[in-house]
């Protein structure tokens, strides 16, 4: 199990790292608008903000990889687990404000990495 909590969590992490990216450095093309629903002029005027919302992407990444790699098995534990459930909140929240797939797209990977990685620390 610890295995697939890791998979989890590192998919989590890679997934993060593509959102700040395409929030950082491809907000005004047509891939990043057609995944997040916007519009040419929308993405110019925004480009700043999503950039801003890209760092705090790669924030919780680097945490993620972070927990993953520490070299105390607990305090990784509580790292991705901590990071997880920020992912977790920012999909509700996310879902409840911006668009609701952000649950699904963002938020059931990480509740999926948490309960791998609660049943791997058993």
């Amino acid at each position: 199990m610890m295995i697939l909590s890791t998979i989890l969590v590192a998919l989590v992490a890679l997934e993060h790292v593509y959102i700040l990216v395409l929030e950082m450095f491809m907000w005004t093309t047509p891939r990043a608008q057609k995944a997040f629903g916007t519009s040419k002029q929308f993405a110019q005027e925004t480009k700043s903000l999503a950039a801003n919302q890209g760092l705090y992407n790669g924030f919780l990444a680097a945490g993620l990889l972070w927990g993953l790699f520490h070299p105390n098995e607990t305090t990784g534990f509580q790292l991705q687990l901590f990071f997880l459930i920020c992912v977790g909140v920012a999909a509700i929240y996310g879902s409840v404000t911006a668009k609701k797939s952000i649950l699904w797209v963002q938020g059931l990977p990480a509740f999926v990495a948490i309960l791998a990685v609660l049943v791997a620390n058993l």
